[in-house]
């Protein structure tokens, strides 16, 4: 049996559809879980949520993150759509937009899990990163939000 790209369709699109909820969906949760700790003033809480933020980031927003244009350009392929179509050029700079606001988000939470170690009171450059990470935080929700938009919608 061979396989073409009508037959691998329906499995690529499945995979894509399931790794950018997983992508998505980690990136909302593990924020929320973060912010909500950060939002508490209690070091310990921010230091537990840091750690299990870091853990989720690197088991699944990394791995659907490295999964997304592999399935994506995979799909692309089977759906026999032009690659430089103008609503898949956004897409790729949407993702390379949120990919570089992810990439300084883990280092910050690395740190700021390291620096909250042992810690009763919140120091001011966890502090300091915490803001950074807010920051960047919303560039990238935005950025996979239109990816998403762009994925249904498809525009001309």
């Amino acid at each position: 049996m061979s396989l073409d790209a009508a037959t691998l369709y329906l499995p690529l699109k499945w995979l894509h559809v399931l790794s950018s909820t997983v992508l998505f969906g980690t990136g909302i949760g593990t924020a929320f879980h973060l912010w909500s700790a950060w939002r508490s003033r209690d070091a310990q809480r921010l230091y537990g949520a840091a750690r299990s933020t870091v853990l989720a980031d690197w088991l699944f927003t990394a791995t659907s993150g490295v999964l997304q244009p592999v399935s994506g350009a995979a799909l692309v392929w089977a759906a026999g759509y032009d690659y430089a179509a103008p609503w898949l050029l956004v897409t790729y700079a949407l993702y390379v937009l949120a990919a570089l606001c992810w990439l300084p988000v883990v280092a910050i939470q690395i740190r700021v899990r390291d620096g909250l170690a042992g810690q009763q009171v919140i120091p001011d450059a966890v502090e300091r990163d915490m803001r950074r990470w807010f920051l960047l935080g919303w560039p990238a929700f935005l950025a996979l939000t239109l990816i998403f938009w762009l994925m249904v919608a498809r525009p001309a």
